[in-house]
């Protein structure tokens, strides 16, 4: 996720089925609170948030399990 391009639309935050995103307290150098996974262990993977963004900030992609 791009942070500093996040300008906290929350639209990635109701598009989230397992409620992984939420904006964070803090703010970006825009001013902005920024979306964050606050919850990345339930992340399902659907990609909803990354389609959602009107500012394509968010990245959906499979990390490789150790």
């Amino acid at each position: 996720m791009d942070i500093e391009h996040c300008k906290g639309c929350s639209l990635c935050v109701v598009a989230c089925p397992t409620h992984v995103i939420d904006l964070n307290p803090d703010v970006n150098g825009k001013g902005y609170h920024y979306a964050y996974m606050k919850n990345p262990n339930a992340c399902i993977g659907c990609a909803s948030c990354g389609l959602v963004c009107p500012d394509s900030v968010i990245s959906v992609y499979k990390k490789a399990v150790e």
